[in-house]
């Protein structure tokens, strides 16, 4: 079963949390502070999740999840706290947050958005089958595999988060064409997410970032008032 590390200080928050996803099945790591938690995550193949509350004893969360990001974690982030301000929201998805829970938050729910984050994450799971082709230079020079759930840019793999992947695959599924952003709300997130549009705007902010870093031969343009658009850099 998956890890999932828990950077949690409050004990009577922590503690039902913690027992609630040993019963469902997972291996949970907690710390307490945040910079004992970085220096797990320095050896993070093996962890899925990361749930992470901002209000930490050490150091800030968001500083918490900038260098676990900036570490190569790829995996799903869950953001865990009593701030519930849209500027802590987007300042928290912006730095590589894949969802944000207000506390008081039930249990159930929780629940629901781990199991609904590592069905996304789940490729880190999955190696390679024997004699299946992983897609590289040879096939093109921009790839987003579905099937592994894996970006290539040449021969060098794009890190991508769990909905930065799903963002990026909805909009090459459909390359050259406007997607609108309730198209991506809806089917990245879910009809029923009811948080910012700017987790929208964090997440292609992230992307185009990514994708320009790496020389990537494509782009996302914004049509303003509609959605976005993956298209060809040699097109736009």
């Amino acid at each position: 079963m998956p890890t999932i590390v828990v950077v949690e200080d409050d004990d009577k928050i922590a503690a039902p949390l913690v027992r609630t996803l040993q019963r469902d099945g997972y291996t949970v790591e907690r710390f307490a502070e945040g910079l004992p938690a970085i220096d797990r995550m320095t050896s993070h193949d093996d962890v899925a999740l990361l749930m992470l509350d901002l209000g930490l004893p050490d150091i800030d969360g968001i500083d918490v999840c900038r260098a676990v990001r900036d570490g190569g974690f790829a995996g799903g982030i869950i953001i865990l706290t009593a701030r519930d301000g849209e500027l802590d929201r987007v300042v928290g998805l912006d730095q590589g947050a894949d969802d944000y829970l207000a506390k008081p938050f039930g249990l159930a729910e929780l629940q629901a958005r781990t199991r609904a984050l590592l069905r996304r994450a789940d490729y880190h799971d999955k190696p390679v089958a024997p004699g299946a082709t992983v897609k590289s230079a040879q096939d093109s020079a921009f790839v987003v595999d579905q099937d592994a759930r894996r970006v290539w840019v040449g021969d060098h793999e794009l890190p991508a988060t769990p909905k930065e992947f799903d963002v990026l695959a909805l909009l090459d599924s459909r390359r050259g064409t406007v997607l609108t952003r309730d198209t991506l709300i809806n089917e990245v997130w879910d009809q029923n997410w009811f948080g910012s549009t700017k987790t929208l705007d964090t997440t292609v902010g992230r992307l185009r970032q990514k994708l320009e870093d790496a020389d990537a031969p494509v782009q996302i343009t914004t049509v303003r008032g509609v959605g976005f658009r993956l298209e060809d850099i040699e097109d736009a």
